[in-house]
């Protein structure tokens, strides 16, 4: 049987390779979206929110673990840099891009809600306050692309009219 705190410690390790790999989408999306600056500007904000995550969910495993795992990390990386090098064929990438973020968003904002109940399960308030700071810079960015799908699918669509290499980044 596992006790609720070595899972805790495992879910929080995933946390930090989901954040890990979330870095890497981030920074590759960003390096190719051209045509797009106010969603190039979020996710630059995001991004730097990505990575004091990824800070916070190392605090609480030096805290009451042995840190992040360095294999679980570099699996996400690797991940996402396949998910990295698919976008660069597809002819809607901005488009492709949107749908894989929006959905990454509400991954992690599951894994935070899971890791709060987990942390106060096994009273542990300090990560429970670090996952609440997560998850709502995470719902913050899922609100801003739900709300931004529609205006982006309209704006790229009249670009792919008058010139699809412009339309796709």
């Amino acid at each position: 049987m596992t006790e609720p705190k070595e899972r805790l410690v495992q879910w929080l390790r995933d946390a930090h390779a989901m954040e890990e790999q979330a870095e890497t989408i981030l920074s590759g999306q960003i390096e190719r979206l051209e045509n797009y600056p106010e969603i190039c500007d979020r996710m630059n904000t995001h991004l730097e929110e990505t990575r004091q995550q990824a800070k916070r969910l190392e605090q609480c495993l030096d805290r009451i673990g042995d840190g992040s795992s360095t294999l679980k990390d570099a699996g996400g990386k690797l991940i996402a840099f396949g998910q990295n090098i698919s976008g660069i064929f597809a002819g809607d990438e901005v488009m492709k891009g949107s749908l894989a973020s929006y959905t990454f968003e509400h991954m992690e904002i599951a894994s935070y809600k899971m890791l709060i109940a987990a942390a106060g399960e096994v009273g542990d308030s300090e990560t429970q306050s670090a996952c609440k700071e997560n998850l709502r810079e995470e719902e913050a960015m899922a609100d801003w692309l739900e709300n931004r799908l529609g205006t982006v699918t309209t704006e790229f669509l009249r670009r792919d009219e008058r010139d699809s290499d412009t339309a796709k980044r």
